[in-house]
């Protein structure tokens, strides 16, 4: 009886076995989507530095003639020691850049579906020699405080470049926005690919209904402002924006200009403008746009002006914006690690530079 069981199922499969048979296209197209699923795991800007690590140390395997299966823990060992190298036109990598490349090589493996035992003693101890070693306090970007974004905000031109980009800081600092999240902003839900958010603007219960078409709503509240529904590092979260006390520092009414004059109200929210004709691209801003921003406008501004030139210009990038808010706001803690999506209150903490230190005193409390 078995043996007519095992015929008439290899009748119903073509005479060959269900693994060597070519998929089909359906089987294929689904096979595509999950391999983009898969990639949509993790941040494009992740996924790069992740797919680069990659490459070093293939590169490196290699080099030494050695093959990246079955993945060797004490391969990674030594490779992690080799980055720590000086050469010629390479400097050895930062610890916190070591950590990240080997993140980048235990992600590849769990793809390859041979998983790395980062903890492995052979991994382990090497990376905590290292540490001991090497390690440094973290180096942070400087914050850049209300003030000063608003000595920013003057170096910018009123021509419609110099509007988006007043826009793109002041919604960048008020919401306290990683530089990926203001630029993958859409003027509304599903309205293109690779939006990571869109925008939903309420107007004040005392305007006229017809604004403008990027008007949602009126708002209860009476004052209005902005509501950002954005996919972040942690998932879903939604950023509030209430409306500032002048229209010259209100980050909504800088984001309305903006759509209006640029005639936005569908895809992308911050878009190139040509430099000859100043037509507005229907493309996307790239986020390295949001850090050269923050770097050329603080350098303008006269920011850190007792760094020198260099280290000035190092001082600055996008997160400069999401730091200045977490320092500036003086509301609890909770509200602004709520704001920015933070998993933790230590993550928050780490983004405040100004705190008041010293509130809790111990050594008094002890009785010295």
């Amino acid at each position: 009886m078995a043996d007519i069981d095992d015929n008439q199922d290899a009748g119903d499969h073509g005479g060959a076995p269900l693994a060597e048979r070519a998929p089909s296209p359906h089987l294929a197209a689904l096979s595509e989507k999950a391999r983009d699923y898969a990639r949509a795991a993790r941040a494009e800007n992740t996924q790069r530095a992740y797919d680069a690590d990659w490459r070093s140390f293939a590169s490196w395997l290699r080099r030494q003639g050695l093959a990246p299966l079955p993945p060797a823990p004490q391969t990674v060992g030594l490779y992690l020691a080799a980055c720590m190298e000086a050469a010629p036109g390479r400097n050895p990598l930062s610890v916190a850049s070591l950590e990240r490349r080997l993140s980048g090589i235990c992600w590849r493996y769990r793809q390859l579906g041979a998983p790395l035992d980062a903890s492995d003693r052979h991994i382990a101890t090497v990376l905590a020699g290292i540490r001991r070693t090497h390690g440094r306090p973290p180096v942070q970007k400087q914050a850049i405080f209300a003030d000063e974004l608003l000595a920013m905000l003057a170096v910018l031109d009123n021509d419609l470049r110099g509007l988006r980009d007043k826009a793109i800081l002041a919604i960048g600092f008020a919401g306290g926005l990683r530089r990926s999240e203001i630029v993958g902003l859409d003027c509304g839900p599903g309205q293109t690919e690779d939006g990571t958010g869109w925008i939903e603007v309420f107007r004040p219960a005392n305007s006229s209904a017809g604004e403008s078409p990027e008007t949602r709503a009126s708002d209860a509240s009476g004052e209005g402002g902005l509501l950002l529904t954005i996919n972040g590092k942690t998932g879903w979260r939604e950023v509030e924006i209430g409306r500032g006390s002048s229209p010259l520092t209100c980050p909504v009414a800088m984001l309305e200009t903006w759509l209006r004059l640029g005639r936005i109200s569908h895809g992308p929210v911050f878009r190139p403008v040509a430099r000859k004709n100043g037509g507005v691209s229907p493309e996307r801003l790239t986020d390295k746009h949001v850090a050269r921003l923050v770097q050329k406008t603080a350098l303008a501004a006269g920011l850190r002006g007792d760094l020198p030139e260099g280290e000035r210009r190092l001082a600055f990038s996008g997160h400069s914006l999401r730091a200045g808010l977490a320092s500036s706001a003086r509301i609890e803690e909770a509200h602004v690690q709520k704001h920015l999506g933070h998993a933790s209150p230590e993550m928050t903490r780490r983004y405040q530079r100004k705190r008041d230190r010293f509130k809790v005193n111990l050594t008094k409390a002890s009785g010295l």
